[in-house]
């Protein structure tokens, strides 16, 4: 009988290659022979599974993606009974990065982002991940600012883009050595917390 082939594990496994030899080379150092060998498949195992090295690159962009959303959801679902405001802190931390167990995945982020300047692929699924990860930011900040009477009525939508611009940054100033991780969990933390402390603005009149 044929061996069954489980091709969602397979293009799994192929991605995971990707990523390690992205990390250690940049994706300009990744090919098609070297994914193959990391993943230990053949050259046309891998060519089955993707017809070109750039799906393939998108397809492992969108494994990380769904891999650093998986972390935060099963955060927010380790403690149900926390705050908004708690609840944003740690998905904005997941999504910074700056744990040193999250280094390399980091790296590997980083340089699909540089990637995706000249990839409209890429972009395309990047932007899709943002889009994503604004919403729910937005929809934490919506949910805090609803119980928060102290705060500053917020721009939902604008506040999400700031927190999802902060931590991408802040994992490229950890990443060159500008930050310590526990500076740029200062910074973030520090801006969280200025979401909720601003004082109340009284409507205009006309």
């Amino acid at each position: 009988m044929p061996k069954q082939v489980d091709h969602a594990d397979r293009r799994r496994r192929i991605a995971e290659a990707v990523c390690r030899l992205a990390d250690e080379r940049g994706l300009e150092g990744v090919t098609l022979r070297d994914v193959a060998a990391c993943a230990q498949v053949s050259m046309g195992a891998v060519q089955r599974c993707f017809r070109t090295k750039e799906e393939m690159l998108v397809f492992a962009l969108g494994h990380i993606g769904e891999r650093i959303s998986e972390r935060v959801q099963a955060r927010l679902v380790r403690c149900p009974a926390q705050s908004g405001a708690t609840a944003l802190g740690h998905a904005a931390t997941e999504i910074s990065l700056l744990q040193e167990e999250h280094r390399a995945e980091a790296r590997v982020w980083l340089a699909f982002v540089a990637q995706a300047a000249v990839s409209e692929a890429l972009a395309r699924t990047l932007k899709a991940n943002y889009s994503a990860l604004q919403e729910a930011f937005a929809r934490l900040i919506s949910e805090v600012g609803e119980g928060a009477d102290h705060a500053v009525p917020l721009d939902p939508q604008r506040e999400a883009r700031t927190l999802l611009a902060l931590a991408d940054g802040l994992t490229a100033h950890v990443l060159i050595g500008h930050l310590t991780p526990g500076e740029a969990q200062d910074v973030l933390h520090a801006h969280l917390g200025g979401l909720w402390e601003r004082p109340v603005r009284s409507p205009r009149t006309t």
